[in-house]
């Protein structure tokens, strides 16, 4: 018999790095970004460089961190690859060796005492509270387990603090050689800073309201449902209930109008030859799983 962990009477340590962390990126995204703006100003790269950088990080998440190496939805060639993790990196929410363990565990154990942010602890647990806390190792120990073995992943795993630096300094270089030292602060504040709380914040929004708010026309076997707006942020995983009926399915928007661009850049990199064995399953042959 398998042995399970009271992850009620076993305390988490608190993660005060993480705590300070976030502390410091919504201050600066609240509080000094609009001040920037109403006292400097922004220019066009500025605004720019924010929409860009928060499609390629998201996409990393979602693309890379989420559907490639958590559930082995689709096989890659190596550039695309390391491209996805750095692109990862630059979100801010852990290295993809951590961040994979986490969301297999949470399939694993939703809505159960070992999800991480397990949603029956209230919206703003799963949506935020969860990460002020560190994981304990033996909980960790067989979900990471698979990663250890992934060269890539252990590489971004080791250089995962100079890849979040770089992901800041792209958009202050930028705007240092566009217009001086304002415009480089104005660019990094913008696309830096207030990118990655709105990164952080629209990826949150999957483990609170995407079981919280929406419906289950999938699965009832967890708190998991599909919100549609949620996908508009999140570049299609706002179709949660059907992901957590199907886990591997490359798409979580199965439907071909379903807002989903992460399955269609999937499939893009599957037509140029930079991906294959991209996993599916029949919408016409899903059936509602109790």
């Amino acid at each position: 018999m398998e042995h399970v962990i009271d992850a009620k009477t076993q305390p988490r340590a608190v993660d005060y790095l993480s705590i300070v962390l976030f502390t410091v990126i919504t201050v600066v995204a609240l509080v000094a970004v609009p001040a920037f703006g109403y006292f400097v100003g922004y220019t066009w790269l500025d605004w720019a460089l924010m929409v860009f950088l928060y499609y390629v990080s998201g996409m990393g998440i979602t693309v890379g961190y989420h559907r490639l190496l958590s559930h082995r939805s689709f096989e890659c060639r190596p550039l695309v690859k390391v491209g996805l993790l750095i692109a990862g990196g630059w979100a801010l929410e852990n290295s993809a060796y951590k961040w994979c363990a986490d969301h297999v565990r949470h399939h694993a154990r939703c809505d159960q005492d070992e999800d991480p942010y397990n949603a029956t602890r209230g919206f703003w647990y799963s949506h935020l509270l969860w990460i002020f806390y560190k994981s304990r190792p033996e909980l960790n120990e067989k979900y990471e387990i698979q990663f250890r073995k992934d060269p890539l992943v252990m590489w971004q795993y080791r250089y995962y603090v100079p890849i979040v630096l770089s992901g800041l300094a792209v958009p202050f270089v930028a705007g240092y050689l566009y217009n001086g030292w304002m415009s480089g602060l104005g660019c990094f504040l913008l696309a830096g800073v207030a990118r990655t709380f709105l990164v952080l914040n629209s990826t949150f929004c999957i483990n609170s309201i995407c079981h919280i708010w929406g419906d289950q026309p999938h699965t009832g076997a967890d708190s998991s449902r599909d919100n549609w707006f949620i996908s508009l942020l999140t570049f299609g995983e706002g179709y949660h209930n059907y992901h957590h009926a199907h886990q591997r399915d490359y798409r979580n928007g199965p439907r071909w109008y379903n807002f989903d661009p992460s399955k269609w850049f999937i499939f893009f990199l599957s037509v140029v030859g930079m991906a294959s064995n991209l996993y599916r399953v029949d919408p016409d042959r899903v059936r509602y799983q109790a």
